[in-house]
């Protein structure tokens, strides 16, 4: 099935900075009322441009909801890619891959706005597709590194567990900061005890 996308491509500076534009404009709206609320009509007359022009970008919420998540999904991959990048030992893999799931648990506390994207995401069957593809893309970079580590290892056992602990990750997150703070903190590092040493054992 295919993805959300732009109708017109940003490959100019005006344009380029027309749908940051209303990329900005829309994570304002969603972080002050939820993505429920997002509208197309409002979205165009904060950004200061016609509904007609707007649809050119994005034909729908949904397009626009996507292309939040994949800046996000963007930036995930970037910092996931960094953290493992000087990784040399399963020592040092254990050590790396906790501390990269503390940096994003304390990005989804700290921004109210990627948890409701990511609800918005929950909700489109289109955009959850997307979900499990970018599960695909941070697990081939777990499974790069983990086969780099253990080269005498089964690497379809590599694989399906890197793409199992990047997956139930993401699922992690959105269940610990919908519970008290206390109950989310003792979710995540269930998780991560449950997912290094799963790791470990490959």
């Amino acid at each position: 099935m295919a993805e959300p996308q732009t109708r017109r491509a940003p490959t100019q500076k005006r344009s380029r900075e027309r749908v940051d534009a209303i990329l900005a404009n829309a994570t304002d709206m969603i972080a002050q009322a939820g993505s429920d609320a997002l509208r197309m009509s409002e979205l165009a007359q904060r950004t200061g441009i016609s509904i007609g022009s707007l649809y050119q970008y994005f034909p729908d919420k949904s397009a626009v909801v996507h292309a939040l998540a994949e800046r996000c999904n963007a930036e995930s991959r970037a910092c996931i890619a960094e953290g493992l990048a000087a990784v040399g030992s399963m020592e040092a893999l254990a050590d790396a891959f906790g501390s990269l799931i503390d940096t994003y648990y304390a990005i989804f506390l700290a921004e109210p706005v990627i948890r409701d994207i990511w609800s918005a995401v929950q909700a489109d069957g289109a955009l959850r597709a997307m979900e499990v593809e970018e599960s695909r893309r941070n697990g081939a970079l777990l499974a790069a590194r983990l086969r780099m580590l253990r080269p005498t290892a089964d690497a379809a056992r590599i694989e399906a567990a890197a793409l199992l602990v990047m997956h139930l990750g993401e699922a992690t997150m959105r269940l610990a900061v919908s519970v008290d703070r206390a109950e989310g903190d003792r979710l995540v590092a269930a998780y991560k005890r449950m997912a290094i040493r799963e790791l470990t054992a490959l």
